[in-house]
């Protein structure tokens, strides 16, 4: 088993032995993490409407000595938030072993995945799949600076798999068009990894207010879109490298790809078989017989 790297996930991990008060106070910090566990133990006792002994018990069972220790971790977790590439690269570096970058890559980029498809919850995937494999419903993909050739990839994929998809351009001046159009109970896919982008909060904000469905890709720490989002997908991205690895979080876009595929068969078999003829027609691809 891979060992948790954020009290998020402490806490996912050790739910199933909390106690009843445990678990109130547990879902308050969850609802508004990491902000909730900031302040004061009495304030986080107080907002969770559990006692000062609670907070106090339940921080032990998550391996921390104390009150303050458990503080320091979640200021650090809001501190990796906002590492630039020089700062990621100091990070690793420092401490980086005596060992060849291949290995350290490939040791990085495992642990990632384990983590990322240890911490999903196959319930929450399958409504997710469902929402997104909706045809009746339009479906919107974007994009940051760099997560935008995921949404890209996704584009190619989803809208062969079903129809009514849209891949939003990475000009934000022109999301607002967008948005004109979208309707009630349609879906917004986005991915939003550190450092997270304003722009992709404001997009999130109004296309909630529009009753949009919104299904976040986002980092173990977690954007805040979070707090907007209906589904939440965490992916593992630290790498010794100045830059966050997406392969956690492409691996996780290909399986819901299929999974959306799988939804929808023999719907999408069609489309593929009509998308073939067309390329035959344009004589895109090579033919080798």
């Amino acid at each position: 088993m891979t060992t948790p790297s954020t009290v998020r996930e402490l806490i996912r991990q050790h739910y199933p032995d909390l106690t009843q008060s445990e678990r109130k106070l547990a879902g308050a910090l969850l609802d508004n993490y990491p902000a909730a566990g900031l302040a004061s133990i009495t304030s986080v006792a107080s907002n969770a409407g559990v006692s000062t002994p609670t907070v106090a018990r339940m921080i032990k069972k998550l391996g921390f000595q104390g009150y303050p220790e458990f503080h320091k971790a979640l200021l650090q977790e809001l501190e990796a938030k906002g590492v630039g590439p020089t700062q990621r690269r100091e990070n690793w570096s420092a401490a980086a072993p005596e060992t060849h970058l291949l290995n350290r890559f490939s040791q990085a980029v495992t642990a990632n995945l384990e983590q990322t498809f240890a911490n999903i919850e196959s319930g929450r995937f399958d409504q997710a799949i469902r929402q997104l494999a909706d045809a009746d419903r339009h479906l919107y993909l974007v994009g940051g600076r760099i997560t935008q050739a995921l949404a890209d990839y996704a584009f190619t994929h989803f809208q062969a798999v079903r129809p009514r998809v849209t891949h939003m351009t990475s000009s934000s001046g022109t999301w607002p068009h967008y948005v004109l159009d979208m309707e009630p109970g349609e879906t917004l896919l986005i991915f939003d990894i550190r450092r997270y982008e304003t722009n992709l909060l404001r997009l999130a904000e109004m296309v909630r207010r529009r009753g949009v469905r919104i299904v976040l890709f986002t980092d173990q720490w977690g954007s805040p879109i979070a707090t907007l989002a209906d589904f939440t997908f965490h992916c593992w991205v630290e790498i010794p490298s100045g830059w966050d690895s997406n392969v956690s979080t492409m691996m996780l876009l290909e399986t819901m790809i299929a999974a959306v595929q799988e939804e929808r068969w023999p719907d999408a078999r069609e489309r593929y078989e009509r998308l073939d003829e067309l390329f035959d027609m344009t004589h895109f691809f090579r033919k080798f017989t």
